[in-house]
């Protein structure tokens, strides 16, 4: 009877309640997705859970000039999921799909192994961002590194590829339109990934997202309710199979 009567719905309806930021998304079934998670997927995101509870943000949302204090904020905000999966893996190399105010960097390299190093990409350098959080010595020991370029171009995609492929982990941050990313998970596909790397989503409940979350053809695993509140999700890399075999 209730779906029946959904169906009947000729137009959105206004939101039951009001909060700061809101949005539309949608529930669905998953008895008919059959790219689950793996057992290993569990339990890596159940390790970096538990790593998210224990770690410390406060140093980073100092640098933000007022409230919310995003990093601190868990559940409800990925800045700490993000370090979770960071000790919980142990990554040589992070690429990060989007710098925006440096945030979810900063997060990550608070606990990245000191031999290890994390690449942000984004269009425009952090120095242009009015919200930027960055600082030159966050740099100065070459464990984080920021490349201005457009990948979503073919011929930028592969000046990086070789880099983009030796990732251990891969943070996507984009447009979240749902196009780019799967854009970029198509260029994956397309060049291999040699370490079979974790690569965790933003927005994944927003509406324009959900089309692509969906149509992601590997295990994945939902962890909104521990990261996000407009959506992570993590997908365990596997190279697609060739038709003929």
């Amino acid at each position: 009877m209730f779906i029946k009567n959904y169906k009947r719905v000729r137009k959105l309806l206004p939101p039951p309640f009001n909060a700061d930021h809101q949005l539309y998304s949608m529930i669905y079934s998953q008895h008919d997705e059959p790219f689950l998670p793996t057992s290993s997927l569990i339990d890596i995101s159940i390790k970096a859970l538990s790593q998210a509870g224990t770690v410390s943000l406060n140093d980073i949302s100092k640098r933000l000039k007022e409230p919310p204090f995003y990093p601190d904020i868990w559940p409800g905000e990925h800045y700490k999921l993000l370090a979770g999966f960071v000790l919980a893996l142990k990554p040589k190399l992070i690429i990060e799909l989007g710098t925006a105010n440096g945030a979810s960097s900063l997060s990550m390299k608070k606990f990245l192994p000191v031999s290890s190093k994390i690449i942000t990409f984004d269009i425009f350098s952090w120095k242009e961002d009015k919200n930027t959080i960055l600082k030159e010595k966050d740099f100065q020991d070459g464990r984080l590194i920021q490349y201005v370029a457009d990948i979503s171009g073919d011929k930028t995609f592969d000046q990086y590829k070789d880099i983009i492929s030796s990732a251990d982990l891969i943070f996507i941050d984009v447009t979240h339109d749902g196009k780019l990313e799967a854009e970029i998970i198509e260029k994956l596909k397309k060049e291999g990934l040699k370490n079979s790397p974790y690569i965790i989503f933003d927005d994944i409940r927003v509406w324009t997202m959900l089309k692509m979350w969906k149509e992601i053809t590997m295990p994945k695993l939902d962890l909104t309710s521990f990261g996000h509140w407009s959506g992570t999700g993590v997908v365990e890399w596997q190279e697609p199979k060739l038709e003929n075999e």
